[in-house]
């Protein structure tokens, strides 16, 4: 079965946006070249792409924009990657989104994912939005977690989690610009245990 994989930036507070879909932080430490090389390393893992219908325009016309426009760009290997991975959209309002490689998802979120799933070939990526990805987290369809944690706090945003999540770090990777990658597993719930008074008294 194929995993799907999340990743995401998220600042030393817990937020993977600003109030208002803010993400000019993610920037504030400046690019290193060793993360870009993961980045590229991890969408070469997958053949699938999902992404949030309010994520969607923005970052397909971005990418295709720089295929497109800025050939000498730092991010062009990346681009190409971006745009020519087949990506699914899921709405339940819209049934096309332009762009190259593009679909539109309009069914049940986990019944839609969990065929894919099953699909042979390789990996599955998410990147966002916030309230896309907090749903696949709720609905326990992550299978690896790669946090991007920025040396930043911004105070008040957006979180992914709505409810407890238990995750087991697997590696943790530092780099020259003060970010760490950290890779979790999710962890199974364990039952709670109720402890008897009688034998643990007052």
């Amino acid at each position: 079965m194929r995993k799907l994989k999340l990743q995401m930036q998220i600042t030393l507070d817990g937020f993977v946006a600003g109030p208002e879909g803010q993400n000019d932080w993610v920037f504030a430490s400046g690019a290193d070249a060793a993360g870009r090389l993961k980045v590229i390393e991890l969408a070469d893992s997958c053949d699938t792409l999902l992404l949030g219908r309010k994520m969607a325009p923005d970052f397909i016309k971005h990418w295709e924009n720089v295929v497109d426009n800025q050939p000498d760009s730092p991010d062009q290997p990346l681009a190409q990657r971006m745009v020519n991975l087949r990506k699914i959209v899921f709405s339940r309002t819209q049934t096309t989104i332009n762009g190259r490689n593009v679909t539109v998802e309009n069914g049940d979120l986990v019944t839609a994912v969990q065929a894919l799933k099953n699909e042979p070939g390789k990996d599955i990526m998410v990147y966002g939005g916030a309230n896309f990805v907090s749903s696949l987290i709720s609905h326990n369809l992550i299978d690896e977690y790669y946090m991007f944690v920025c040396p930043i706090a911004i105070g008040k945003g957006l979180s992914i989690f709505k409810d407890k999540k238990m995750l087991k770090l697997e590696s943790s990777t530092p780099y020259k610009n003060g970010k760490v990658i950290n890779k979790y597993l999710p962890v199974l719930a364990l039952p709670m245990l109720v402890f008897s008074s009688r034998i643990f008294p007052a």
